[in-house]
């Protein structure tokens, strides 16, 4: 299991490194249906061999959870975390780090 999500956090690491430099963004959505409307909010940027990124997802009860994750890079030598916190107000935590050559 430990590897797994250590091998989801790598590429979602591989993923944060793939913007550009000094880029940020932002993306909004909601979607309407029969139970209401769902919405998220997304937001990251990279600089100086950094990036994050943060999501926020609301469902259509006003339920909502959010996930926030950082890389960093320096010399081939890469960390990376991410926080996912749940509707209850459960936190999880994943951290993991890579060596590129």
């Amino acid at each position: 299991m430990t590897r797994l999500l250590s091998a989801g956090l790598l590429a979602g690491t591989f993923a944060l490194l793939s913007v550009g430099q000094a880029n940020a963004w932002t993306r909004d959505g909601s979607v309407s249906g029969p139970r209401g409307t769902a919405s998220v909010h997304a937001s990251g940027g990279c600089s100086g061999g950094s990036c994050s990124r943060s999501v926020t997802r609301t469902g259509p009860y006003g339920y909502s959870m959010s996930r926030s994750g950082s890389v960093a890079c320096d010399g081939g030598y890469c960390t990376g975390s991410r926080t996912t916190t749940g509707p209850r107000g459960n936190t999880v935590t994943r951290s993991g780090s890579f060596h590129r050559y």
